[in-house]
């Protein structure tokens, strides 16, 4: 077997002596309890117990000695097994009952390695400044979160107005089916989420005009109904509106705040920043010690745990695809592929911060565990009762101390490092 990697093969031996005595031992519990014609129950031979229930007495000898010798072994290698063993080659000693039984064990390990020096890693950073233009462009982000529409009679449509229309989608080979359909819906002529064809065609049209049109959309697209189609168009114009912003004055501090003046909002503005960019700082600085951590412990990683960080990365890839309501064409098999690389680092990182843990002696305590729910909780709109029933049978709970263990051992590399300060 290759040292290389984790994976292991073992060849378990149960002497036959332990064999015969568990045989006979699960042989007599059946003879107990057996029913066999011509006999009352309990009273059968056991030579006809034994070969009338011969494949369930082998099967619950193997269930009861294989895993049992397979921890001893495990034992005196000083192994811990990832995930869950594979079985193969059953011997058992069904025609010879002096020899032992035996099967090979295929399964991974932990790997071993030398944690390397991790207190005082050199990290550069630079200050969390915030420049006015930022400040000004938080404050315009205000503006228009208050800003109000307002119907427009005396022109055209123009980019940048909200322009109220129903439509429908035709398939332009099949003209009597309905691909989409919208009633009373805001189209934003310009908008970075509107079709180009919407913009071009609807820019100049009053209320009441109709305007028909195609659109081809590419095979990938990411609604399916639509990918690869001609969809012919027809939109009635019902209304266009156009956003009005409001000064930025005081009036506007008062409207999207609890404070009283303009100096205060940008104040406000400013200080949140700060601490944006200070938590963004900080989430990078400790990317960049995760990354020497990684880059100065090369050793194997047990696939298993690289397959499972695969799954989780396209589960919530997918899930954010599915949070914003698109259904894109993806090979998902070459997703996979290529998303290893970056899950063995991850496995490989998290393996390092978890000695890291035990060396420090970094624990999790149970408020801890219960902040984490809730917080979770709220994110997922559930109480935190029933989030810590539902963790606690799916092995959640478990899987949330191991994170912020790690979390909390990456927190200490961060407070240890030896921090080179860079200006701008």
């Amino acid at each position: 077997m290759d040292s290389q990697d984790c994976k292991r093969e073992l060849v378990i031996d149960v002497p036959a002596d332990v064999v015969q005595r568990e045989a006979l031992r699960v042989a007599s519990q059946y003879a107990r309890v057996a029913r066999l014609p011509g006999f009352r129950p309990g009273r059968a031979p056991s030579s006809l117990v034994r070969r009338r229930f011969k494949d369930e007495i082998k099967s619950e000898v193997v269930q009861a000695l294989v895993p049992k010798f397979f921890k001893t072994s495990l034992d005196d290698r000083r192994w811990v097994v990832v995930g869950e063993p594979e079985f193969q080659d059953l011997k058992f000693p069904d025609e010879q009952p002096d020899q032992p039984l035996t099967v090979k064990a295929t399964f991974e390990i932990y790997p071993e390695f030398e944690l390397k020096e991790y207190r005082g890693l050199e990290l550069e950073e630079k200050p969390a400044t915030v420049s006015e233009a930022e400040v000004d462009e938080a404050l315009e982000a205000a503006r228009e979160e208050a800003a109000i529409t307002e119907v427009v009679t005396d022109r055209p449509a123009q980019d940048g107005d909200y322009v109220g229309v129903d439509y429908q989608g035709h398939d332009s080979k099949e003209p009597d089916k309905v691909l989409v359909e919208r009633h009373e819906t805001q189209v934003l002529l310009g908008g970075q989420g509107t079709l180009p064809a919407f913009t071009e065609n609807l820019r100049g049209t009053n209320a009441g005009d109709v305007r028909t049109f195609e659109v081809t959309y590419p095979e990938g697209f990411a609604g399916r109904r639509l990918a690869g189609k001609t969809v012919i168009y027809r939109v009635q114009v019902e209304s266009i509106k156009s956003k009005v912003l409001p000064p930025l004055d005081d009036e506007l501090a008062k409207s999207v705040s609890d404070l009283s003046t303009l100096e205060e909002l940008r104040a406000k503005v400013r200080k949140d920043l700060e601490e944006v960019h200070e938590r963004r700082r900080e989430r990078e600085a400790k990317r960049a010690l995760l990354d020497k951590l990684v880059e100065a412990h090369q050793f194997p990683v047990p696939e298993v745990l690289v397959d499972e960080q695969v799954r989780r990365r396209i589960e919530t890839f997918a899930s954010e695809l599915a949070r914003q309501g698109l259904e894109p064409d993806i090979d998902w098999r070459k997703l996979s592929e290529e998303s290893r690389p970056d899950a063995e680092k991850d496995v490989r990182g998290k393996l390092i911060l978890e000695k890291i843990a035990e060396r420090e002696n970094i624990e999790v305590t149970d408020a801890e565990v219960d902040e984490t729910i809730r917080e979770l909780a709220e994110s997922q709109h559930e109480t935190p009762a029933a989030l810590k029933t539902r963790l606690t049978g799916s092995g959640g709970l478990a899987r949330i101390e191991s994170t912020r263990r790690t979390q909390k051992a990456l927190d200490f590399v961060y407070r240890n490092a030896q921090v080179i300060r860079k200006s701008e």
